[in-house]
C-alpha cells in the first residue's frame, strides 16, 4: 500500500485513507512486535480482508462491519 499525496489546499482527499492508516495502527501495529516482514505483511492482510472487512463494526456505515453493509445494500437493490 502507498499512502496518497492530497493536492495543496485539499485535505479531505485523504481522510478516508488517513482514518483507515490511523485505525491499523491504533488496533494492530502498536500493539505486536513482528519478527518479519513476511510476518508483518501476513498480519496486516490479515486485519484487512478479516477483521477490518468482515467484523470490525463502522459508526459511518450504520455500525455495520462493510461486508454486512454491502450484504444489506443488495438485498435492498434486489427487493427494489
Amino acid at each position: 500500500m502507498q499512502t496518497s499525496m492530497s493536492r495543496k489546499g485539499n485535505c479531505w482527499d485523504n481522510a478516508p485513507m488517513e482514518s483507515c492508516w490511523g485505525s491499523l495502527k491504533t488496533e494492530l501495529v502498536h500493539h505486536r512486535r513482528f519478527a518479519t516482514r513476511e510476518q508483518a505483511k501476513r498480519e496486516i492482510t490479515g486485519y484487512f480482508e478479516i477483521f477490518y472487512n468482515r467484523i470490525r463494526k463502522q459508526a459511518r456505515l450504520g455500525h455495520l462491519s462493510p461486508a454486512a453493509f454491502t450484504q444489506q445494500y443488495y438485498a435492498m437493490q434486489m427487493a427494489a
